[in-house]
């Protein structure tokens, strides 16, 4: 009873910190999008119809998120993982969040593309009903959907040497730049978020909302290069927001499937 209690305090912990970045961020990004209407995406759509239905959901799936990080850190803390954790240094923090942020690119790919097939898009569909995403879009999924994209957050307490600060500035990073990326505003188009680099904008996860069947990728655009899943207008759109400064319609890049 005591063990269950003691992993209770640490979900309840993990769940409200994920709980209140998740608010804390939405609504400074509203803010900073209501100043810049020209910077929306998609002109056409306004997703935040569908806002009290996107935070509904997405409070089911901080939990279910929650669930996985704290069983894992938990584990580690009562020494059930194959490795101890890295002590923290100036080189074992950074290290290891590097090494957990290129194998979280290629799991969320990977697991994202999964839940494209058939069998499985049913329990990814909800999440595309925002085919017009705002801020409050990125954690509104099911927890099949959350399982299979954030089953990282368990496993990689018991497999790898992380030191627990590494693990939870990824999550915090990954709540933020997913947030982010699913506002439907974009600030970000530069020559750093295209070809060559692997770095991507707002607008390459938006287009994965309006056209479903590219752009699978997280953090970087490596996966859905190598894969050929890039949208095909992809770099030319950045390029020209870059050069001009203006927000094209993205209605106008649809190709198909």
């Amino acid at each position: 009873m005591e063990l269950l209690v003691d992993y209770l305090v640490v979900f309840a912990l993990t769940y409200l910190a994920m709980v209140a970045v998740y608010f804390a961020t939405g609504f400074t990004l509203l803010a900073i999008n209501a100043r810049h209407p020209e910077r929306r995406i998609q002109k056409h759509r306004d997703g935040m119809k569908r806002q009290a239905e996107e935070i509904k959901a997405s409070l089911s799936a901080l939990a279910t998120s929650s669930v996985l990080m704290s069983a894992g850190f938990f584990a580690q803390l009562r020494g059930w993982v194959l490795f101890a954790p890295l002590e923290l240094s100036w080189w074992s923090f950074p290290l290891m969040f590097a090494v957990c942020f290129v194998l979280f690119d290629a799991w969320f790919y990977w697991g994202h593309r999964l839940l494209h097939v058939p069998a499985l898009y049913k329990f990814h569909v909800p999440h595309h009903r925002s085919i017009a995403p705002t801020a409050w879009s990125n954690d509104s999924s099911t927890t099949v959907d959350t399982l299979i994209e954030h089953f990282f957050y368990f496993l990689v307490w018991f497999v790898l040497p992380v030191p627990a600060l590494s693990v939870f500035a990824l999550r915090l990073f990954d709540q933020i730049s997913g947030m982010v990326g699913h506002s439907g505003f974009e600030y970000f188009a530069s020559k750093s978020s295209r070809f060559p680099s692997p770095l991507i904008c707002t607008t390459f996860h938006d287009l994965h909302h309006s056209q479903f069947h590219y752009n699978y990728g997280n953090f970087f655009s490596f996966w859905d290069r190598v894969c050929g899943t890039v949208h095909p207008k992809y770099d030319a759109l950045v390029k020209s927001m870059e050069e001009t400064g203006e927000i094209p319609d993205t209605e106008e890049t649809k190709v198909k499937a």
